[in-house]
């Protein structure tokens, strides 16, 4: 059966999603506004999010596309999507039972901050720390109308508390984050290094009176000590490229989590250290890597050496990884704001204090460190919601050759503060040397809520309630505007492909099925679909009762991903 004739037999349960889910209309724009755009995944549109305020902090309303000029590698653009600051948005509204929806406006609407707290890359006494200036944000600042969300970063991303705009609920949840010890064992049963231990700093040797020994027993322990401080860095080196990887994995996650929900995104990143820099080549040198280069280098340690090469070595390590990561952020519109959950400390790293300031420079956010009010930067992010205006431009250079673009905005006004990201990275993710679909697809799966790059809503029908008998029904509306289109003979060609499993009770997979379409609908279908959605039906096996079904729908041709979590139930 072809999906046309699907759609056409499927038409009396589209008008019944639709009458239960209902569709919300757009809101109405002002005369100063340009559309804000609804298809970006294959038209290579840069967002840019700027942030427009006073000297003292304070935000400059009623600006206008024309009050703003963009350049990119020093090349004027022209604005072509232009969004004003958003006020704080209403609660989401609830859907009916058995019906699921990772769309907008059942996520989050208006400006949107996530909470990143960080024991993967923070000493133990430090996140006790900043969970207690956290608590204070939430009792003593958080305001009505303003939503967010509280992840973890430990072995990898956890969610505390999905969008809320109840400080109770945040209260509570943050309540229940438990510093961590560690985070992970190395192999081979070696000792586990400390979260963020001093990767660039050499170990110390113990300070032993070798002179009072023989000599020959002396050049034995000195090579015992040389050989012990090349381990302890090695093992350190080890700890670190984990840290980063897990630190990428979860970047990535919330990438998709955060990417299809519309406007700028923050992330507030509690953390004792950052394991890389968003532009590996422009990172700050170490004071490790500049010891290295100095004419002295011949009578330091082995260990110091170690440390030295190995902080030069890092910087590029990751580096395809990190700007793929950063494109990624980009295109989701995340600002990052970190927060150092170190406070006020004399013996603070200014390497790690400069790299949290790099990673807001190059993403438009704010950095806060070496204060004891840790909580005020958090307030700081909140406050540039209310500032930030969205200008969309289509790049005059259309070839995406992976490189970096820098970017440069001014406001054609006195006495006004600017804030944007520095650039971006002209990556087409789908086209990146050994990219795998079915990658993006089990990764978005396993995220710990919804990703929302592809929106959808599903409804759940019970095996017992279901016409094929023993099977679970899965009804899929797809929003259009989330997908790519291709002309084709004939009409618009859709690519997509549809996922389900179904994970027992104890985490084993119990069930999977997937089905894909691959077809061009004439003109009429194709406006049909864009209006009211791509709707189509699956069943899986059942499952016990309070198994959990993992839902996907991805693009073909970008590759992105939406994703919904349900429950199943009699």
């Amino acid at each position: 059966m072809t999906m046309h004739r699907e759609w056409l037999q499927r038409g009396a349960q589209i008008a019944a999603m639709i009458a239960v889910l209902g569709w919300v209309p757009a809101r109405s724009q002002s005369q100063n506004e340009l559309p804000a755009p609804t298809i970006r995944v294959s038209t290579h549109l840069v967002l840019l999010d700027v942030v427009v305020s006073d000297k003292q902090g304070k935000p400059i309303t009623g600006l206008k596309p024309e009050d703003f000029v963009v350049e990119e590698n020093g090349k004027a653009q022209k604005i072509s999507n232009f969004t004003t600051p958003v006020e704080n948005a209403s609660a989401p509204p609830s859907l009916p039972p058995g019906i699921y929806s990772n769309r907008a406006q059942y996520r989050a609407s208006g400006p949107i901050t996530v909470m990143l707290l960080d024991s993967l890359n923070t000493e133990f006494k430090d996140q006790a720390y900043a969970k207690l200036q956290m608590l204070k944000f939430v009792q003593q600042n958080f305001k009505p109308g303003q939503r967010m969300a509280v992840f973890t970063l430990t072995g990898g991303l956890n969610v505390l508390q999905d969008f809320t705009s109840d400080p109770q609920v945040l209260y509570t949840a943050l309540q229940r984050f438990r510093p961590l010890q560690q985070n992970y064992t190395p192999p081979n049963g070696a000792p586990p290094s400390g979260p963020a231990g001093p990767i660039d700093s050499a170990v110390t040797p113990p300070n032993d009176n070798l002179s009072t020994l023989p000599p020959a027993v002396a050049a034995q322990i000195s090579v015992l000590q040389s050989a012990l401080q090349s381990f302890e860095e090695a093992e350190s080196a080890y700890a670190r490229d984990q840290r980063a990887t897990l630190t990428l994995t979860a970047l990535n996650s919330l990438s998709r989590i955060l990417g299809g929900l519309p406007g700028r995104k923050s992330i507030i990143w509690v953390t004792g250290d950052l394991p890389f820099s968003l532009i590996p080549e422009n990172r700050t040198v170490t004071d490790a890597e500049l010891a290295e280069d100095l004419p002295s280098m011949n009578t330091r340690r082995v260990g110091e050496h170690a440390a030295g090469n190995y902080a030069a070595t890092f910087r590029t390590l990751h580096a395809e990884d990190i700007r793929e990561t950063a494109s990624r952020l980009s295109s989701a519109q995340v600002a990052i704001y970190p927060v150092d959950a170190r406070g006020l400390s004399i013996s603070t790293s200014t390497d790690a204090q400069e790299q949290m300031r790099e990673m807001a420079r190059d993403t438009g956010g704010r950095a806060y460190v070496n204060q004891n009010e840790i909580k005020i930067g958090v307030e700081r992010a909140f406050q540039d919601e209310a500032a930030t205006y969205t200008l969309g431009y289509y790049p005059d250079n259309k070839k995406y050759d992976g490189k970096y673009r820098s970017i440069k905005v001014k406001v054609k006004r006195d006495g006004v503060d600017v804030q944007a990201r520095n650039g971006y990275y002209a990556i087409d993710p789908s086209q990146v040397k050994g990219y795998n679909p079915e990658t993006e697809v089990t990764s978005a799966l396993h995220d710990v809520v919804p990703a929302t790059l592809v929106g959808f809503t599903a409804r759940v029908v019970p095996a017992s309630a279901n016409s094929a008998k023993g099977k679970i029904g899965l009804d899929y509306l797809v929003d259009a505007s989330t997908l790519s289109s291709e002309d084709a003979s004939g009409g618009k060609r859709l690519s997509v492909i549809f996922y389900a499993t179904a994970f027992a009770p104890d985490g084993r997979v119990a069930a999977n099925v997937s089905k894909k379409v691959d077809q061009t609908f004439d003109a009429q279908t194709f406006q049909t679909i864009m209006q009211k959605g791509m709707l189509l039906h699956m069943d899986i096996d059942a499952v016990p009762v309070n198994s959990r079904l993992h839902l996907a729908v991805q693009d073909n041709k970008t590759g992105l991903v939406g994703t919904i979590n349900a429950p199943v139930t009699q």
